[in-house]
């Protein structure tokens, strides 16, 4: 009889010990999930705060690349204008020296037949038309011209028909290099997409981890989920950030 309730009261130990037990590993699983809820809804914040940023970003990268298109085409338009008076001037300068040339023509025959009338009327249209029609450049090249053993076209000077369209080439450049700068902006405002892709599965993912009743999955998904997340923010750490 004595012995019976000694059994029955190692039973009753043995119960309330599993109880207890069992107790203390609900009691930690509940803290163990209260504090993956806490994990989550932190890097769920996190998360879409940066997918916010990556996405204006990308907005301010698609602004800069639209107005460097617009100044491209607008330089490169102004480019071929001056090109268009680039041609026009030397078109005028060739028939000014033309013209020139051929009063010299005259004056040395003039010279020869001894008619100094002749020689003060040419060299006076000569002087005149140096005066009011030949530019600085072309005085220049004229002098080169005259300095050459044979004779030479100013025009033939190294560099001197290229000076017409020095404007023009600077223009035309500027626009190149600002069409560049357009497609180097479309190339980084893409990236940031990409940035914002690759957080919107981060969010995705934090989004199903509360569906998961196996704590492990829990624990991986959300791990996942970090790493995830940590490879979107280095990669976009590696982008050039636009300011305001």
């Amino acid at each position: 009889m004595f012995s019976r309730r000694i059994n029955t009261e190692e039973v009753r130990m043995e119960e309330q010990k599993e109880i207890t037990q069992e107790s203390a590993a609900d009691k930690k699983k509940e803290k163990l999930a209260f504090i993956m809820e806490l994990v989550v809804a932190a890097f769920l914040g996190i998360t879409a705060v940066l997918t916010a940023y990556a996405s204006w970003q990308s907005a301010l990268y698609g602004g800069v690349q639209a107005e460097k298109y617009t100044m491209s085409t607008s330089m490169i338009a102004e480019a071929n204008s001056l090109y268009n008076e680039g041609t026009q001037l030397l078109a005028q300068d060739m028939d000014v020296w033309n013209k020139i040339s051929d009063l010299r023509v005259e004056l040395y025959a003039a010279e020869t037949n001894g008619d100094s009338v002749a020689m003060e009327m040419i060299q006076y249209k000569i002087d005149t038309a140096m005066y009011n029609n030949v530019s600085e450049e072309l005085s220049a090249a004229i002098e080169w011209a005259d300095a050459q053993e044979l004779y030479v076209s100013p025009f033939e000077m190294e560099g001197f028909v290229d000076s017409y369209y020095e404007v023009a080439s600077a223009k035309y450049a500027e626009g190149e290099q600002s069409m560049k700068d357009g497609s180097e902006a479309n190339t980084l405002g893409d990236k940031q997409g990409l940035v914002t892709v690759i957080y919107s599965v981060v969010l995705f993912l934090l989004g199903i981890v509360g569906t998961f009743k196996n704590t492990k999955i829990r624990m991986i998904v959300t791990v996942l989920s970090v790493v995830t997340l940590t490879i979107g923010a280095v990669f976009m750490l590696t982008i050039p950030m636009l300011t305001v």
